[in-house]
């Protein structure tokens, strides 16, 4: 039997959409790393930790976080983190 096509209207989604940044519930922690320099642990909810490596000084980490923190709260008042793929290929 041949394979019918099916016509889908509108735009909807299997995928939830998303109303708050993914990192927006992270937290983070400097931690000396053995060559002497600094790392900042990133750790969000439901998922393992990850270390971003490697800053000179802890001030260098912290300023990294700082940093993070605000471009997520800016992505996440502007839904910025969040685009739609481009369905063009």
């Amino acid at each position: 039997m041949p394979a019918q096509a099916v016509e889908i209207k509108g735009e909807q989604s299997h995928m939830p959409v998303m109303r708050t940044h993914p990192h927006a519930e992270a937290s983070y922690r400097v931690v000396a790393l053995s060559s002497g320099a600094f790392g900042v642990e990133v750790s969000i909810p439901d998922s393992y930790p990850t270390t971003v490596k490697s800053f000179a000084t802890e001030a260098d980490a912290e300023e990294w976080i700082a940093r993070s923190q605000q471009r997520v709260a800016a992505e996440g008042q502007t839904g910025k983190w969040f685009k739609k793929p481009d369905r063009r290929s």
